[in-house]
């Protein structure tokens, strides 16, 4: 299964729709550079949609986030999960990164959460 990466805008926001299976040996910086691309256009407001992630190794998956919140954060931007699959979601409770980005099972609660930030 490869990897695909949609990005459409609503209102401010950035919402990065993510599918397939992230791996080293199938997709090696795609988020990265997905949100890269984003952060140069001078988006400072993205939401990683995963619903449609089958799985996330540690590098092309897990790596990419951490990599892509670092690059957003530093251009004081926010960056935030939506709908991570089961098995998506128990990696980001396993590592703690869901103590690192707010994560919504709503993209309606995801897209209103930019209004009032989250106190750092």
């Amino acid at each position: 299964m490869t990897c695909s990466v949609e990005v459409r805008q609503t209102g401010g926001v950035s919402i990065v729709d993510l599918s397939g299976r992230f791996t080293i040996g199938s997709s090696p910086g795609v988020i990265r550079d997905a949100v890269s691309r984003l952060v140069e256009a001078g988006q400072r407001n993205i939401v990683l949609n995963l619903a449609n992630v089958a799985y996330m190794d540690s590098a092309a998956g897990i790596g990419e986030l951490i990599a892509s919140y670092h690059m957003v954060t530093a251009q004081h931007g926010h960056i935030k999960l939506l709908n991570p699959a089961k098995r998506v979601h128990e990696v980001l409770v396993l590592t703690k990164l869901d103590s690192v980005f707010e994560i919504f099972a709503d993209e309606g609660a995801a897209l209103r959460s930019f209004e009032t930030p989250r106190a750092v």
